[in-house]
């Protein structure tokens, strides 16, 4: 008797040990190298030098059928106070996000430079923590963003123990584009700090992030496809 409900009581510590596995093992690879190839994954990509050893790494990837001066001005815009985060608006308002999503190019929003604040919410949620700093930008090419803890560190020193988030476009042929998202995750000031991100940050990132990626490739390739070649390219060299 004694033995058998020792057995019955182990049987929700090994579930929780299975289930704990198989999602370390089985899904997770899959969400932290969602389309992205296994070149693109082990490649190194602008603002990795930041963060050399990072504790976790994800490489995010989708082809957009346009040219990346046709993708960058939806990432240039990005921003709680700018053109929001293409991503789902229910999920934003859940976290304090307040976003209205853009969905056509603004002029004005276009203009990124290094110490600008990337605002991931409101102003006035999370006590005004919730943003991060561009440490990183290449017009056309690329976005790098880190923790406003990091911030001076980035440009004065070359690292961000905090980690990275990074919008990456590759040229393709025939005015293809590869978006990469790679997102390098450095310290943790906490053990729950860490928990709370594997379990529950961690796949709300992955969930947003991938909707945001189909929403740009769609509005990129309608804005590319739709309107007269000659006045979009005329456009695009304006506002990059």
């Amino acid at each position: 008797m004694k033995r058998s409900t020792l057995t019955i009581a182990a049987l929700p510590i090994a579930a929780q040990a299975v289930a704990t596995g198989v999602y370390a093992y089985a899904i997770r690879p899959k969400l932290l190298g969602w389309g992205a190839t296994k070149k693109e994954q082990s490649k190194e990509w602008p603002g990795d030098s930041l963060t050399p050893v990072p504790h976790s790494v994800a490489t995010r990837a989708l082809t957009i059928d346009a040219p990346p001066a046709a993708v960058w001005p939806w990432i240039a815009q990005i921003g709680q106070d700018r053109a929001g985060f293409y991503s789902y608006t229910f999920l934003q308002t859940l976290i304090g996000a307040q976003i209205r999503n853009a969905t056509a190019i603004v002029p004005e929003f276009q203009e990124r430079k290094v110490g600008d604040s990337v605002w991931l919410a409101a102003r006035s949620a999370y006590g005004g923590l919730a943003r991060m700093l561009v440490a990183e930008v290449r017009p056309g090419r690329a976005l790098v963003l880190v923790s406003p803890e990091d911030a001076a560190a980035a440009v004065g020193e070359g690292r961000a123990r905090h980690g990275t988030w990074a919008f990456i476009l590759e040229p393709l042929p025939d005015n293809r584009t590869r978006l990469i998202m790679r997102s390098r995750a450095g310290e943790w000031d906490s053990q729950l700090r860490r928990l709370v991100d594997l379990a529950f940050w961690e796949p709300i990132h992955f969930v947003m992030e991938t909707k945001m990626m189909r929403t740009i490739k769609q509005l990129a390739e309608n804005a590319y496809s739709h309107a007269d070649r000659e006045d979009v390219n005329e456009t695009l060299r304006a506002v990059t």
